[in-house]
């Protein structure tokens, strides 16, 4: 694995990672991967349940439902 050293870091942002990581009851070394995984890696795909349960509820299904007298187009090719 690569090796990453970051320089000159305010020390509040330095203690602010220590006490987030101390919270968590993992090393600082540990934090800083987790943080830069969650804002650079990429996004976890949903699964199919998740997807369809995130969308949101707009309607009632007869709110959708077709009048298929207005919607019907003339057949072209039918004699009149």
């Amino acid at each position: 694995m690569s090796q990453l050293v970051v320089r000159n870091i305010e020390p509040e942002i330095v203690e602010a990672l220590k006490q987030r990581a101390a919270a968590a009851n993992i090393s600082a070394e540990e934090q800083h991967r987790r943080l830069l995984r969650e804002a650079l890696g990429r996004p976890r795909k949903l699964t199919f349940e998740e997807l369809i349960l995130s969308m949101p509820n707009v309607g009632r299904d007869e709110d959708f439902a077709r009048d298929y007298e207005q919607t019907m187009r003339p057949d072209p090719f039918e004699s009149k």
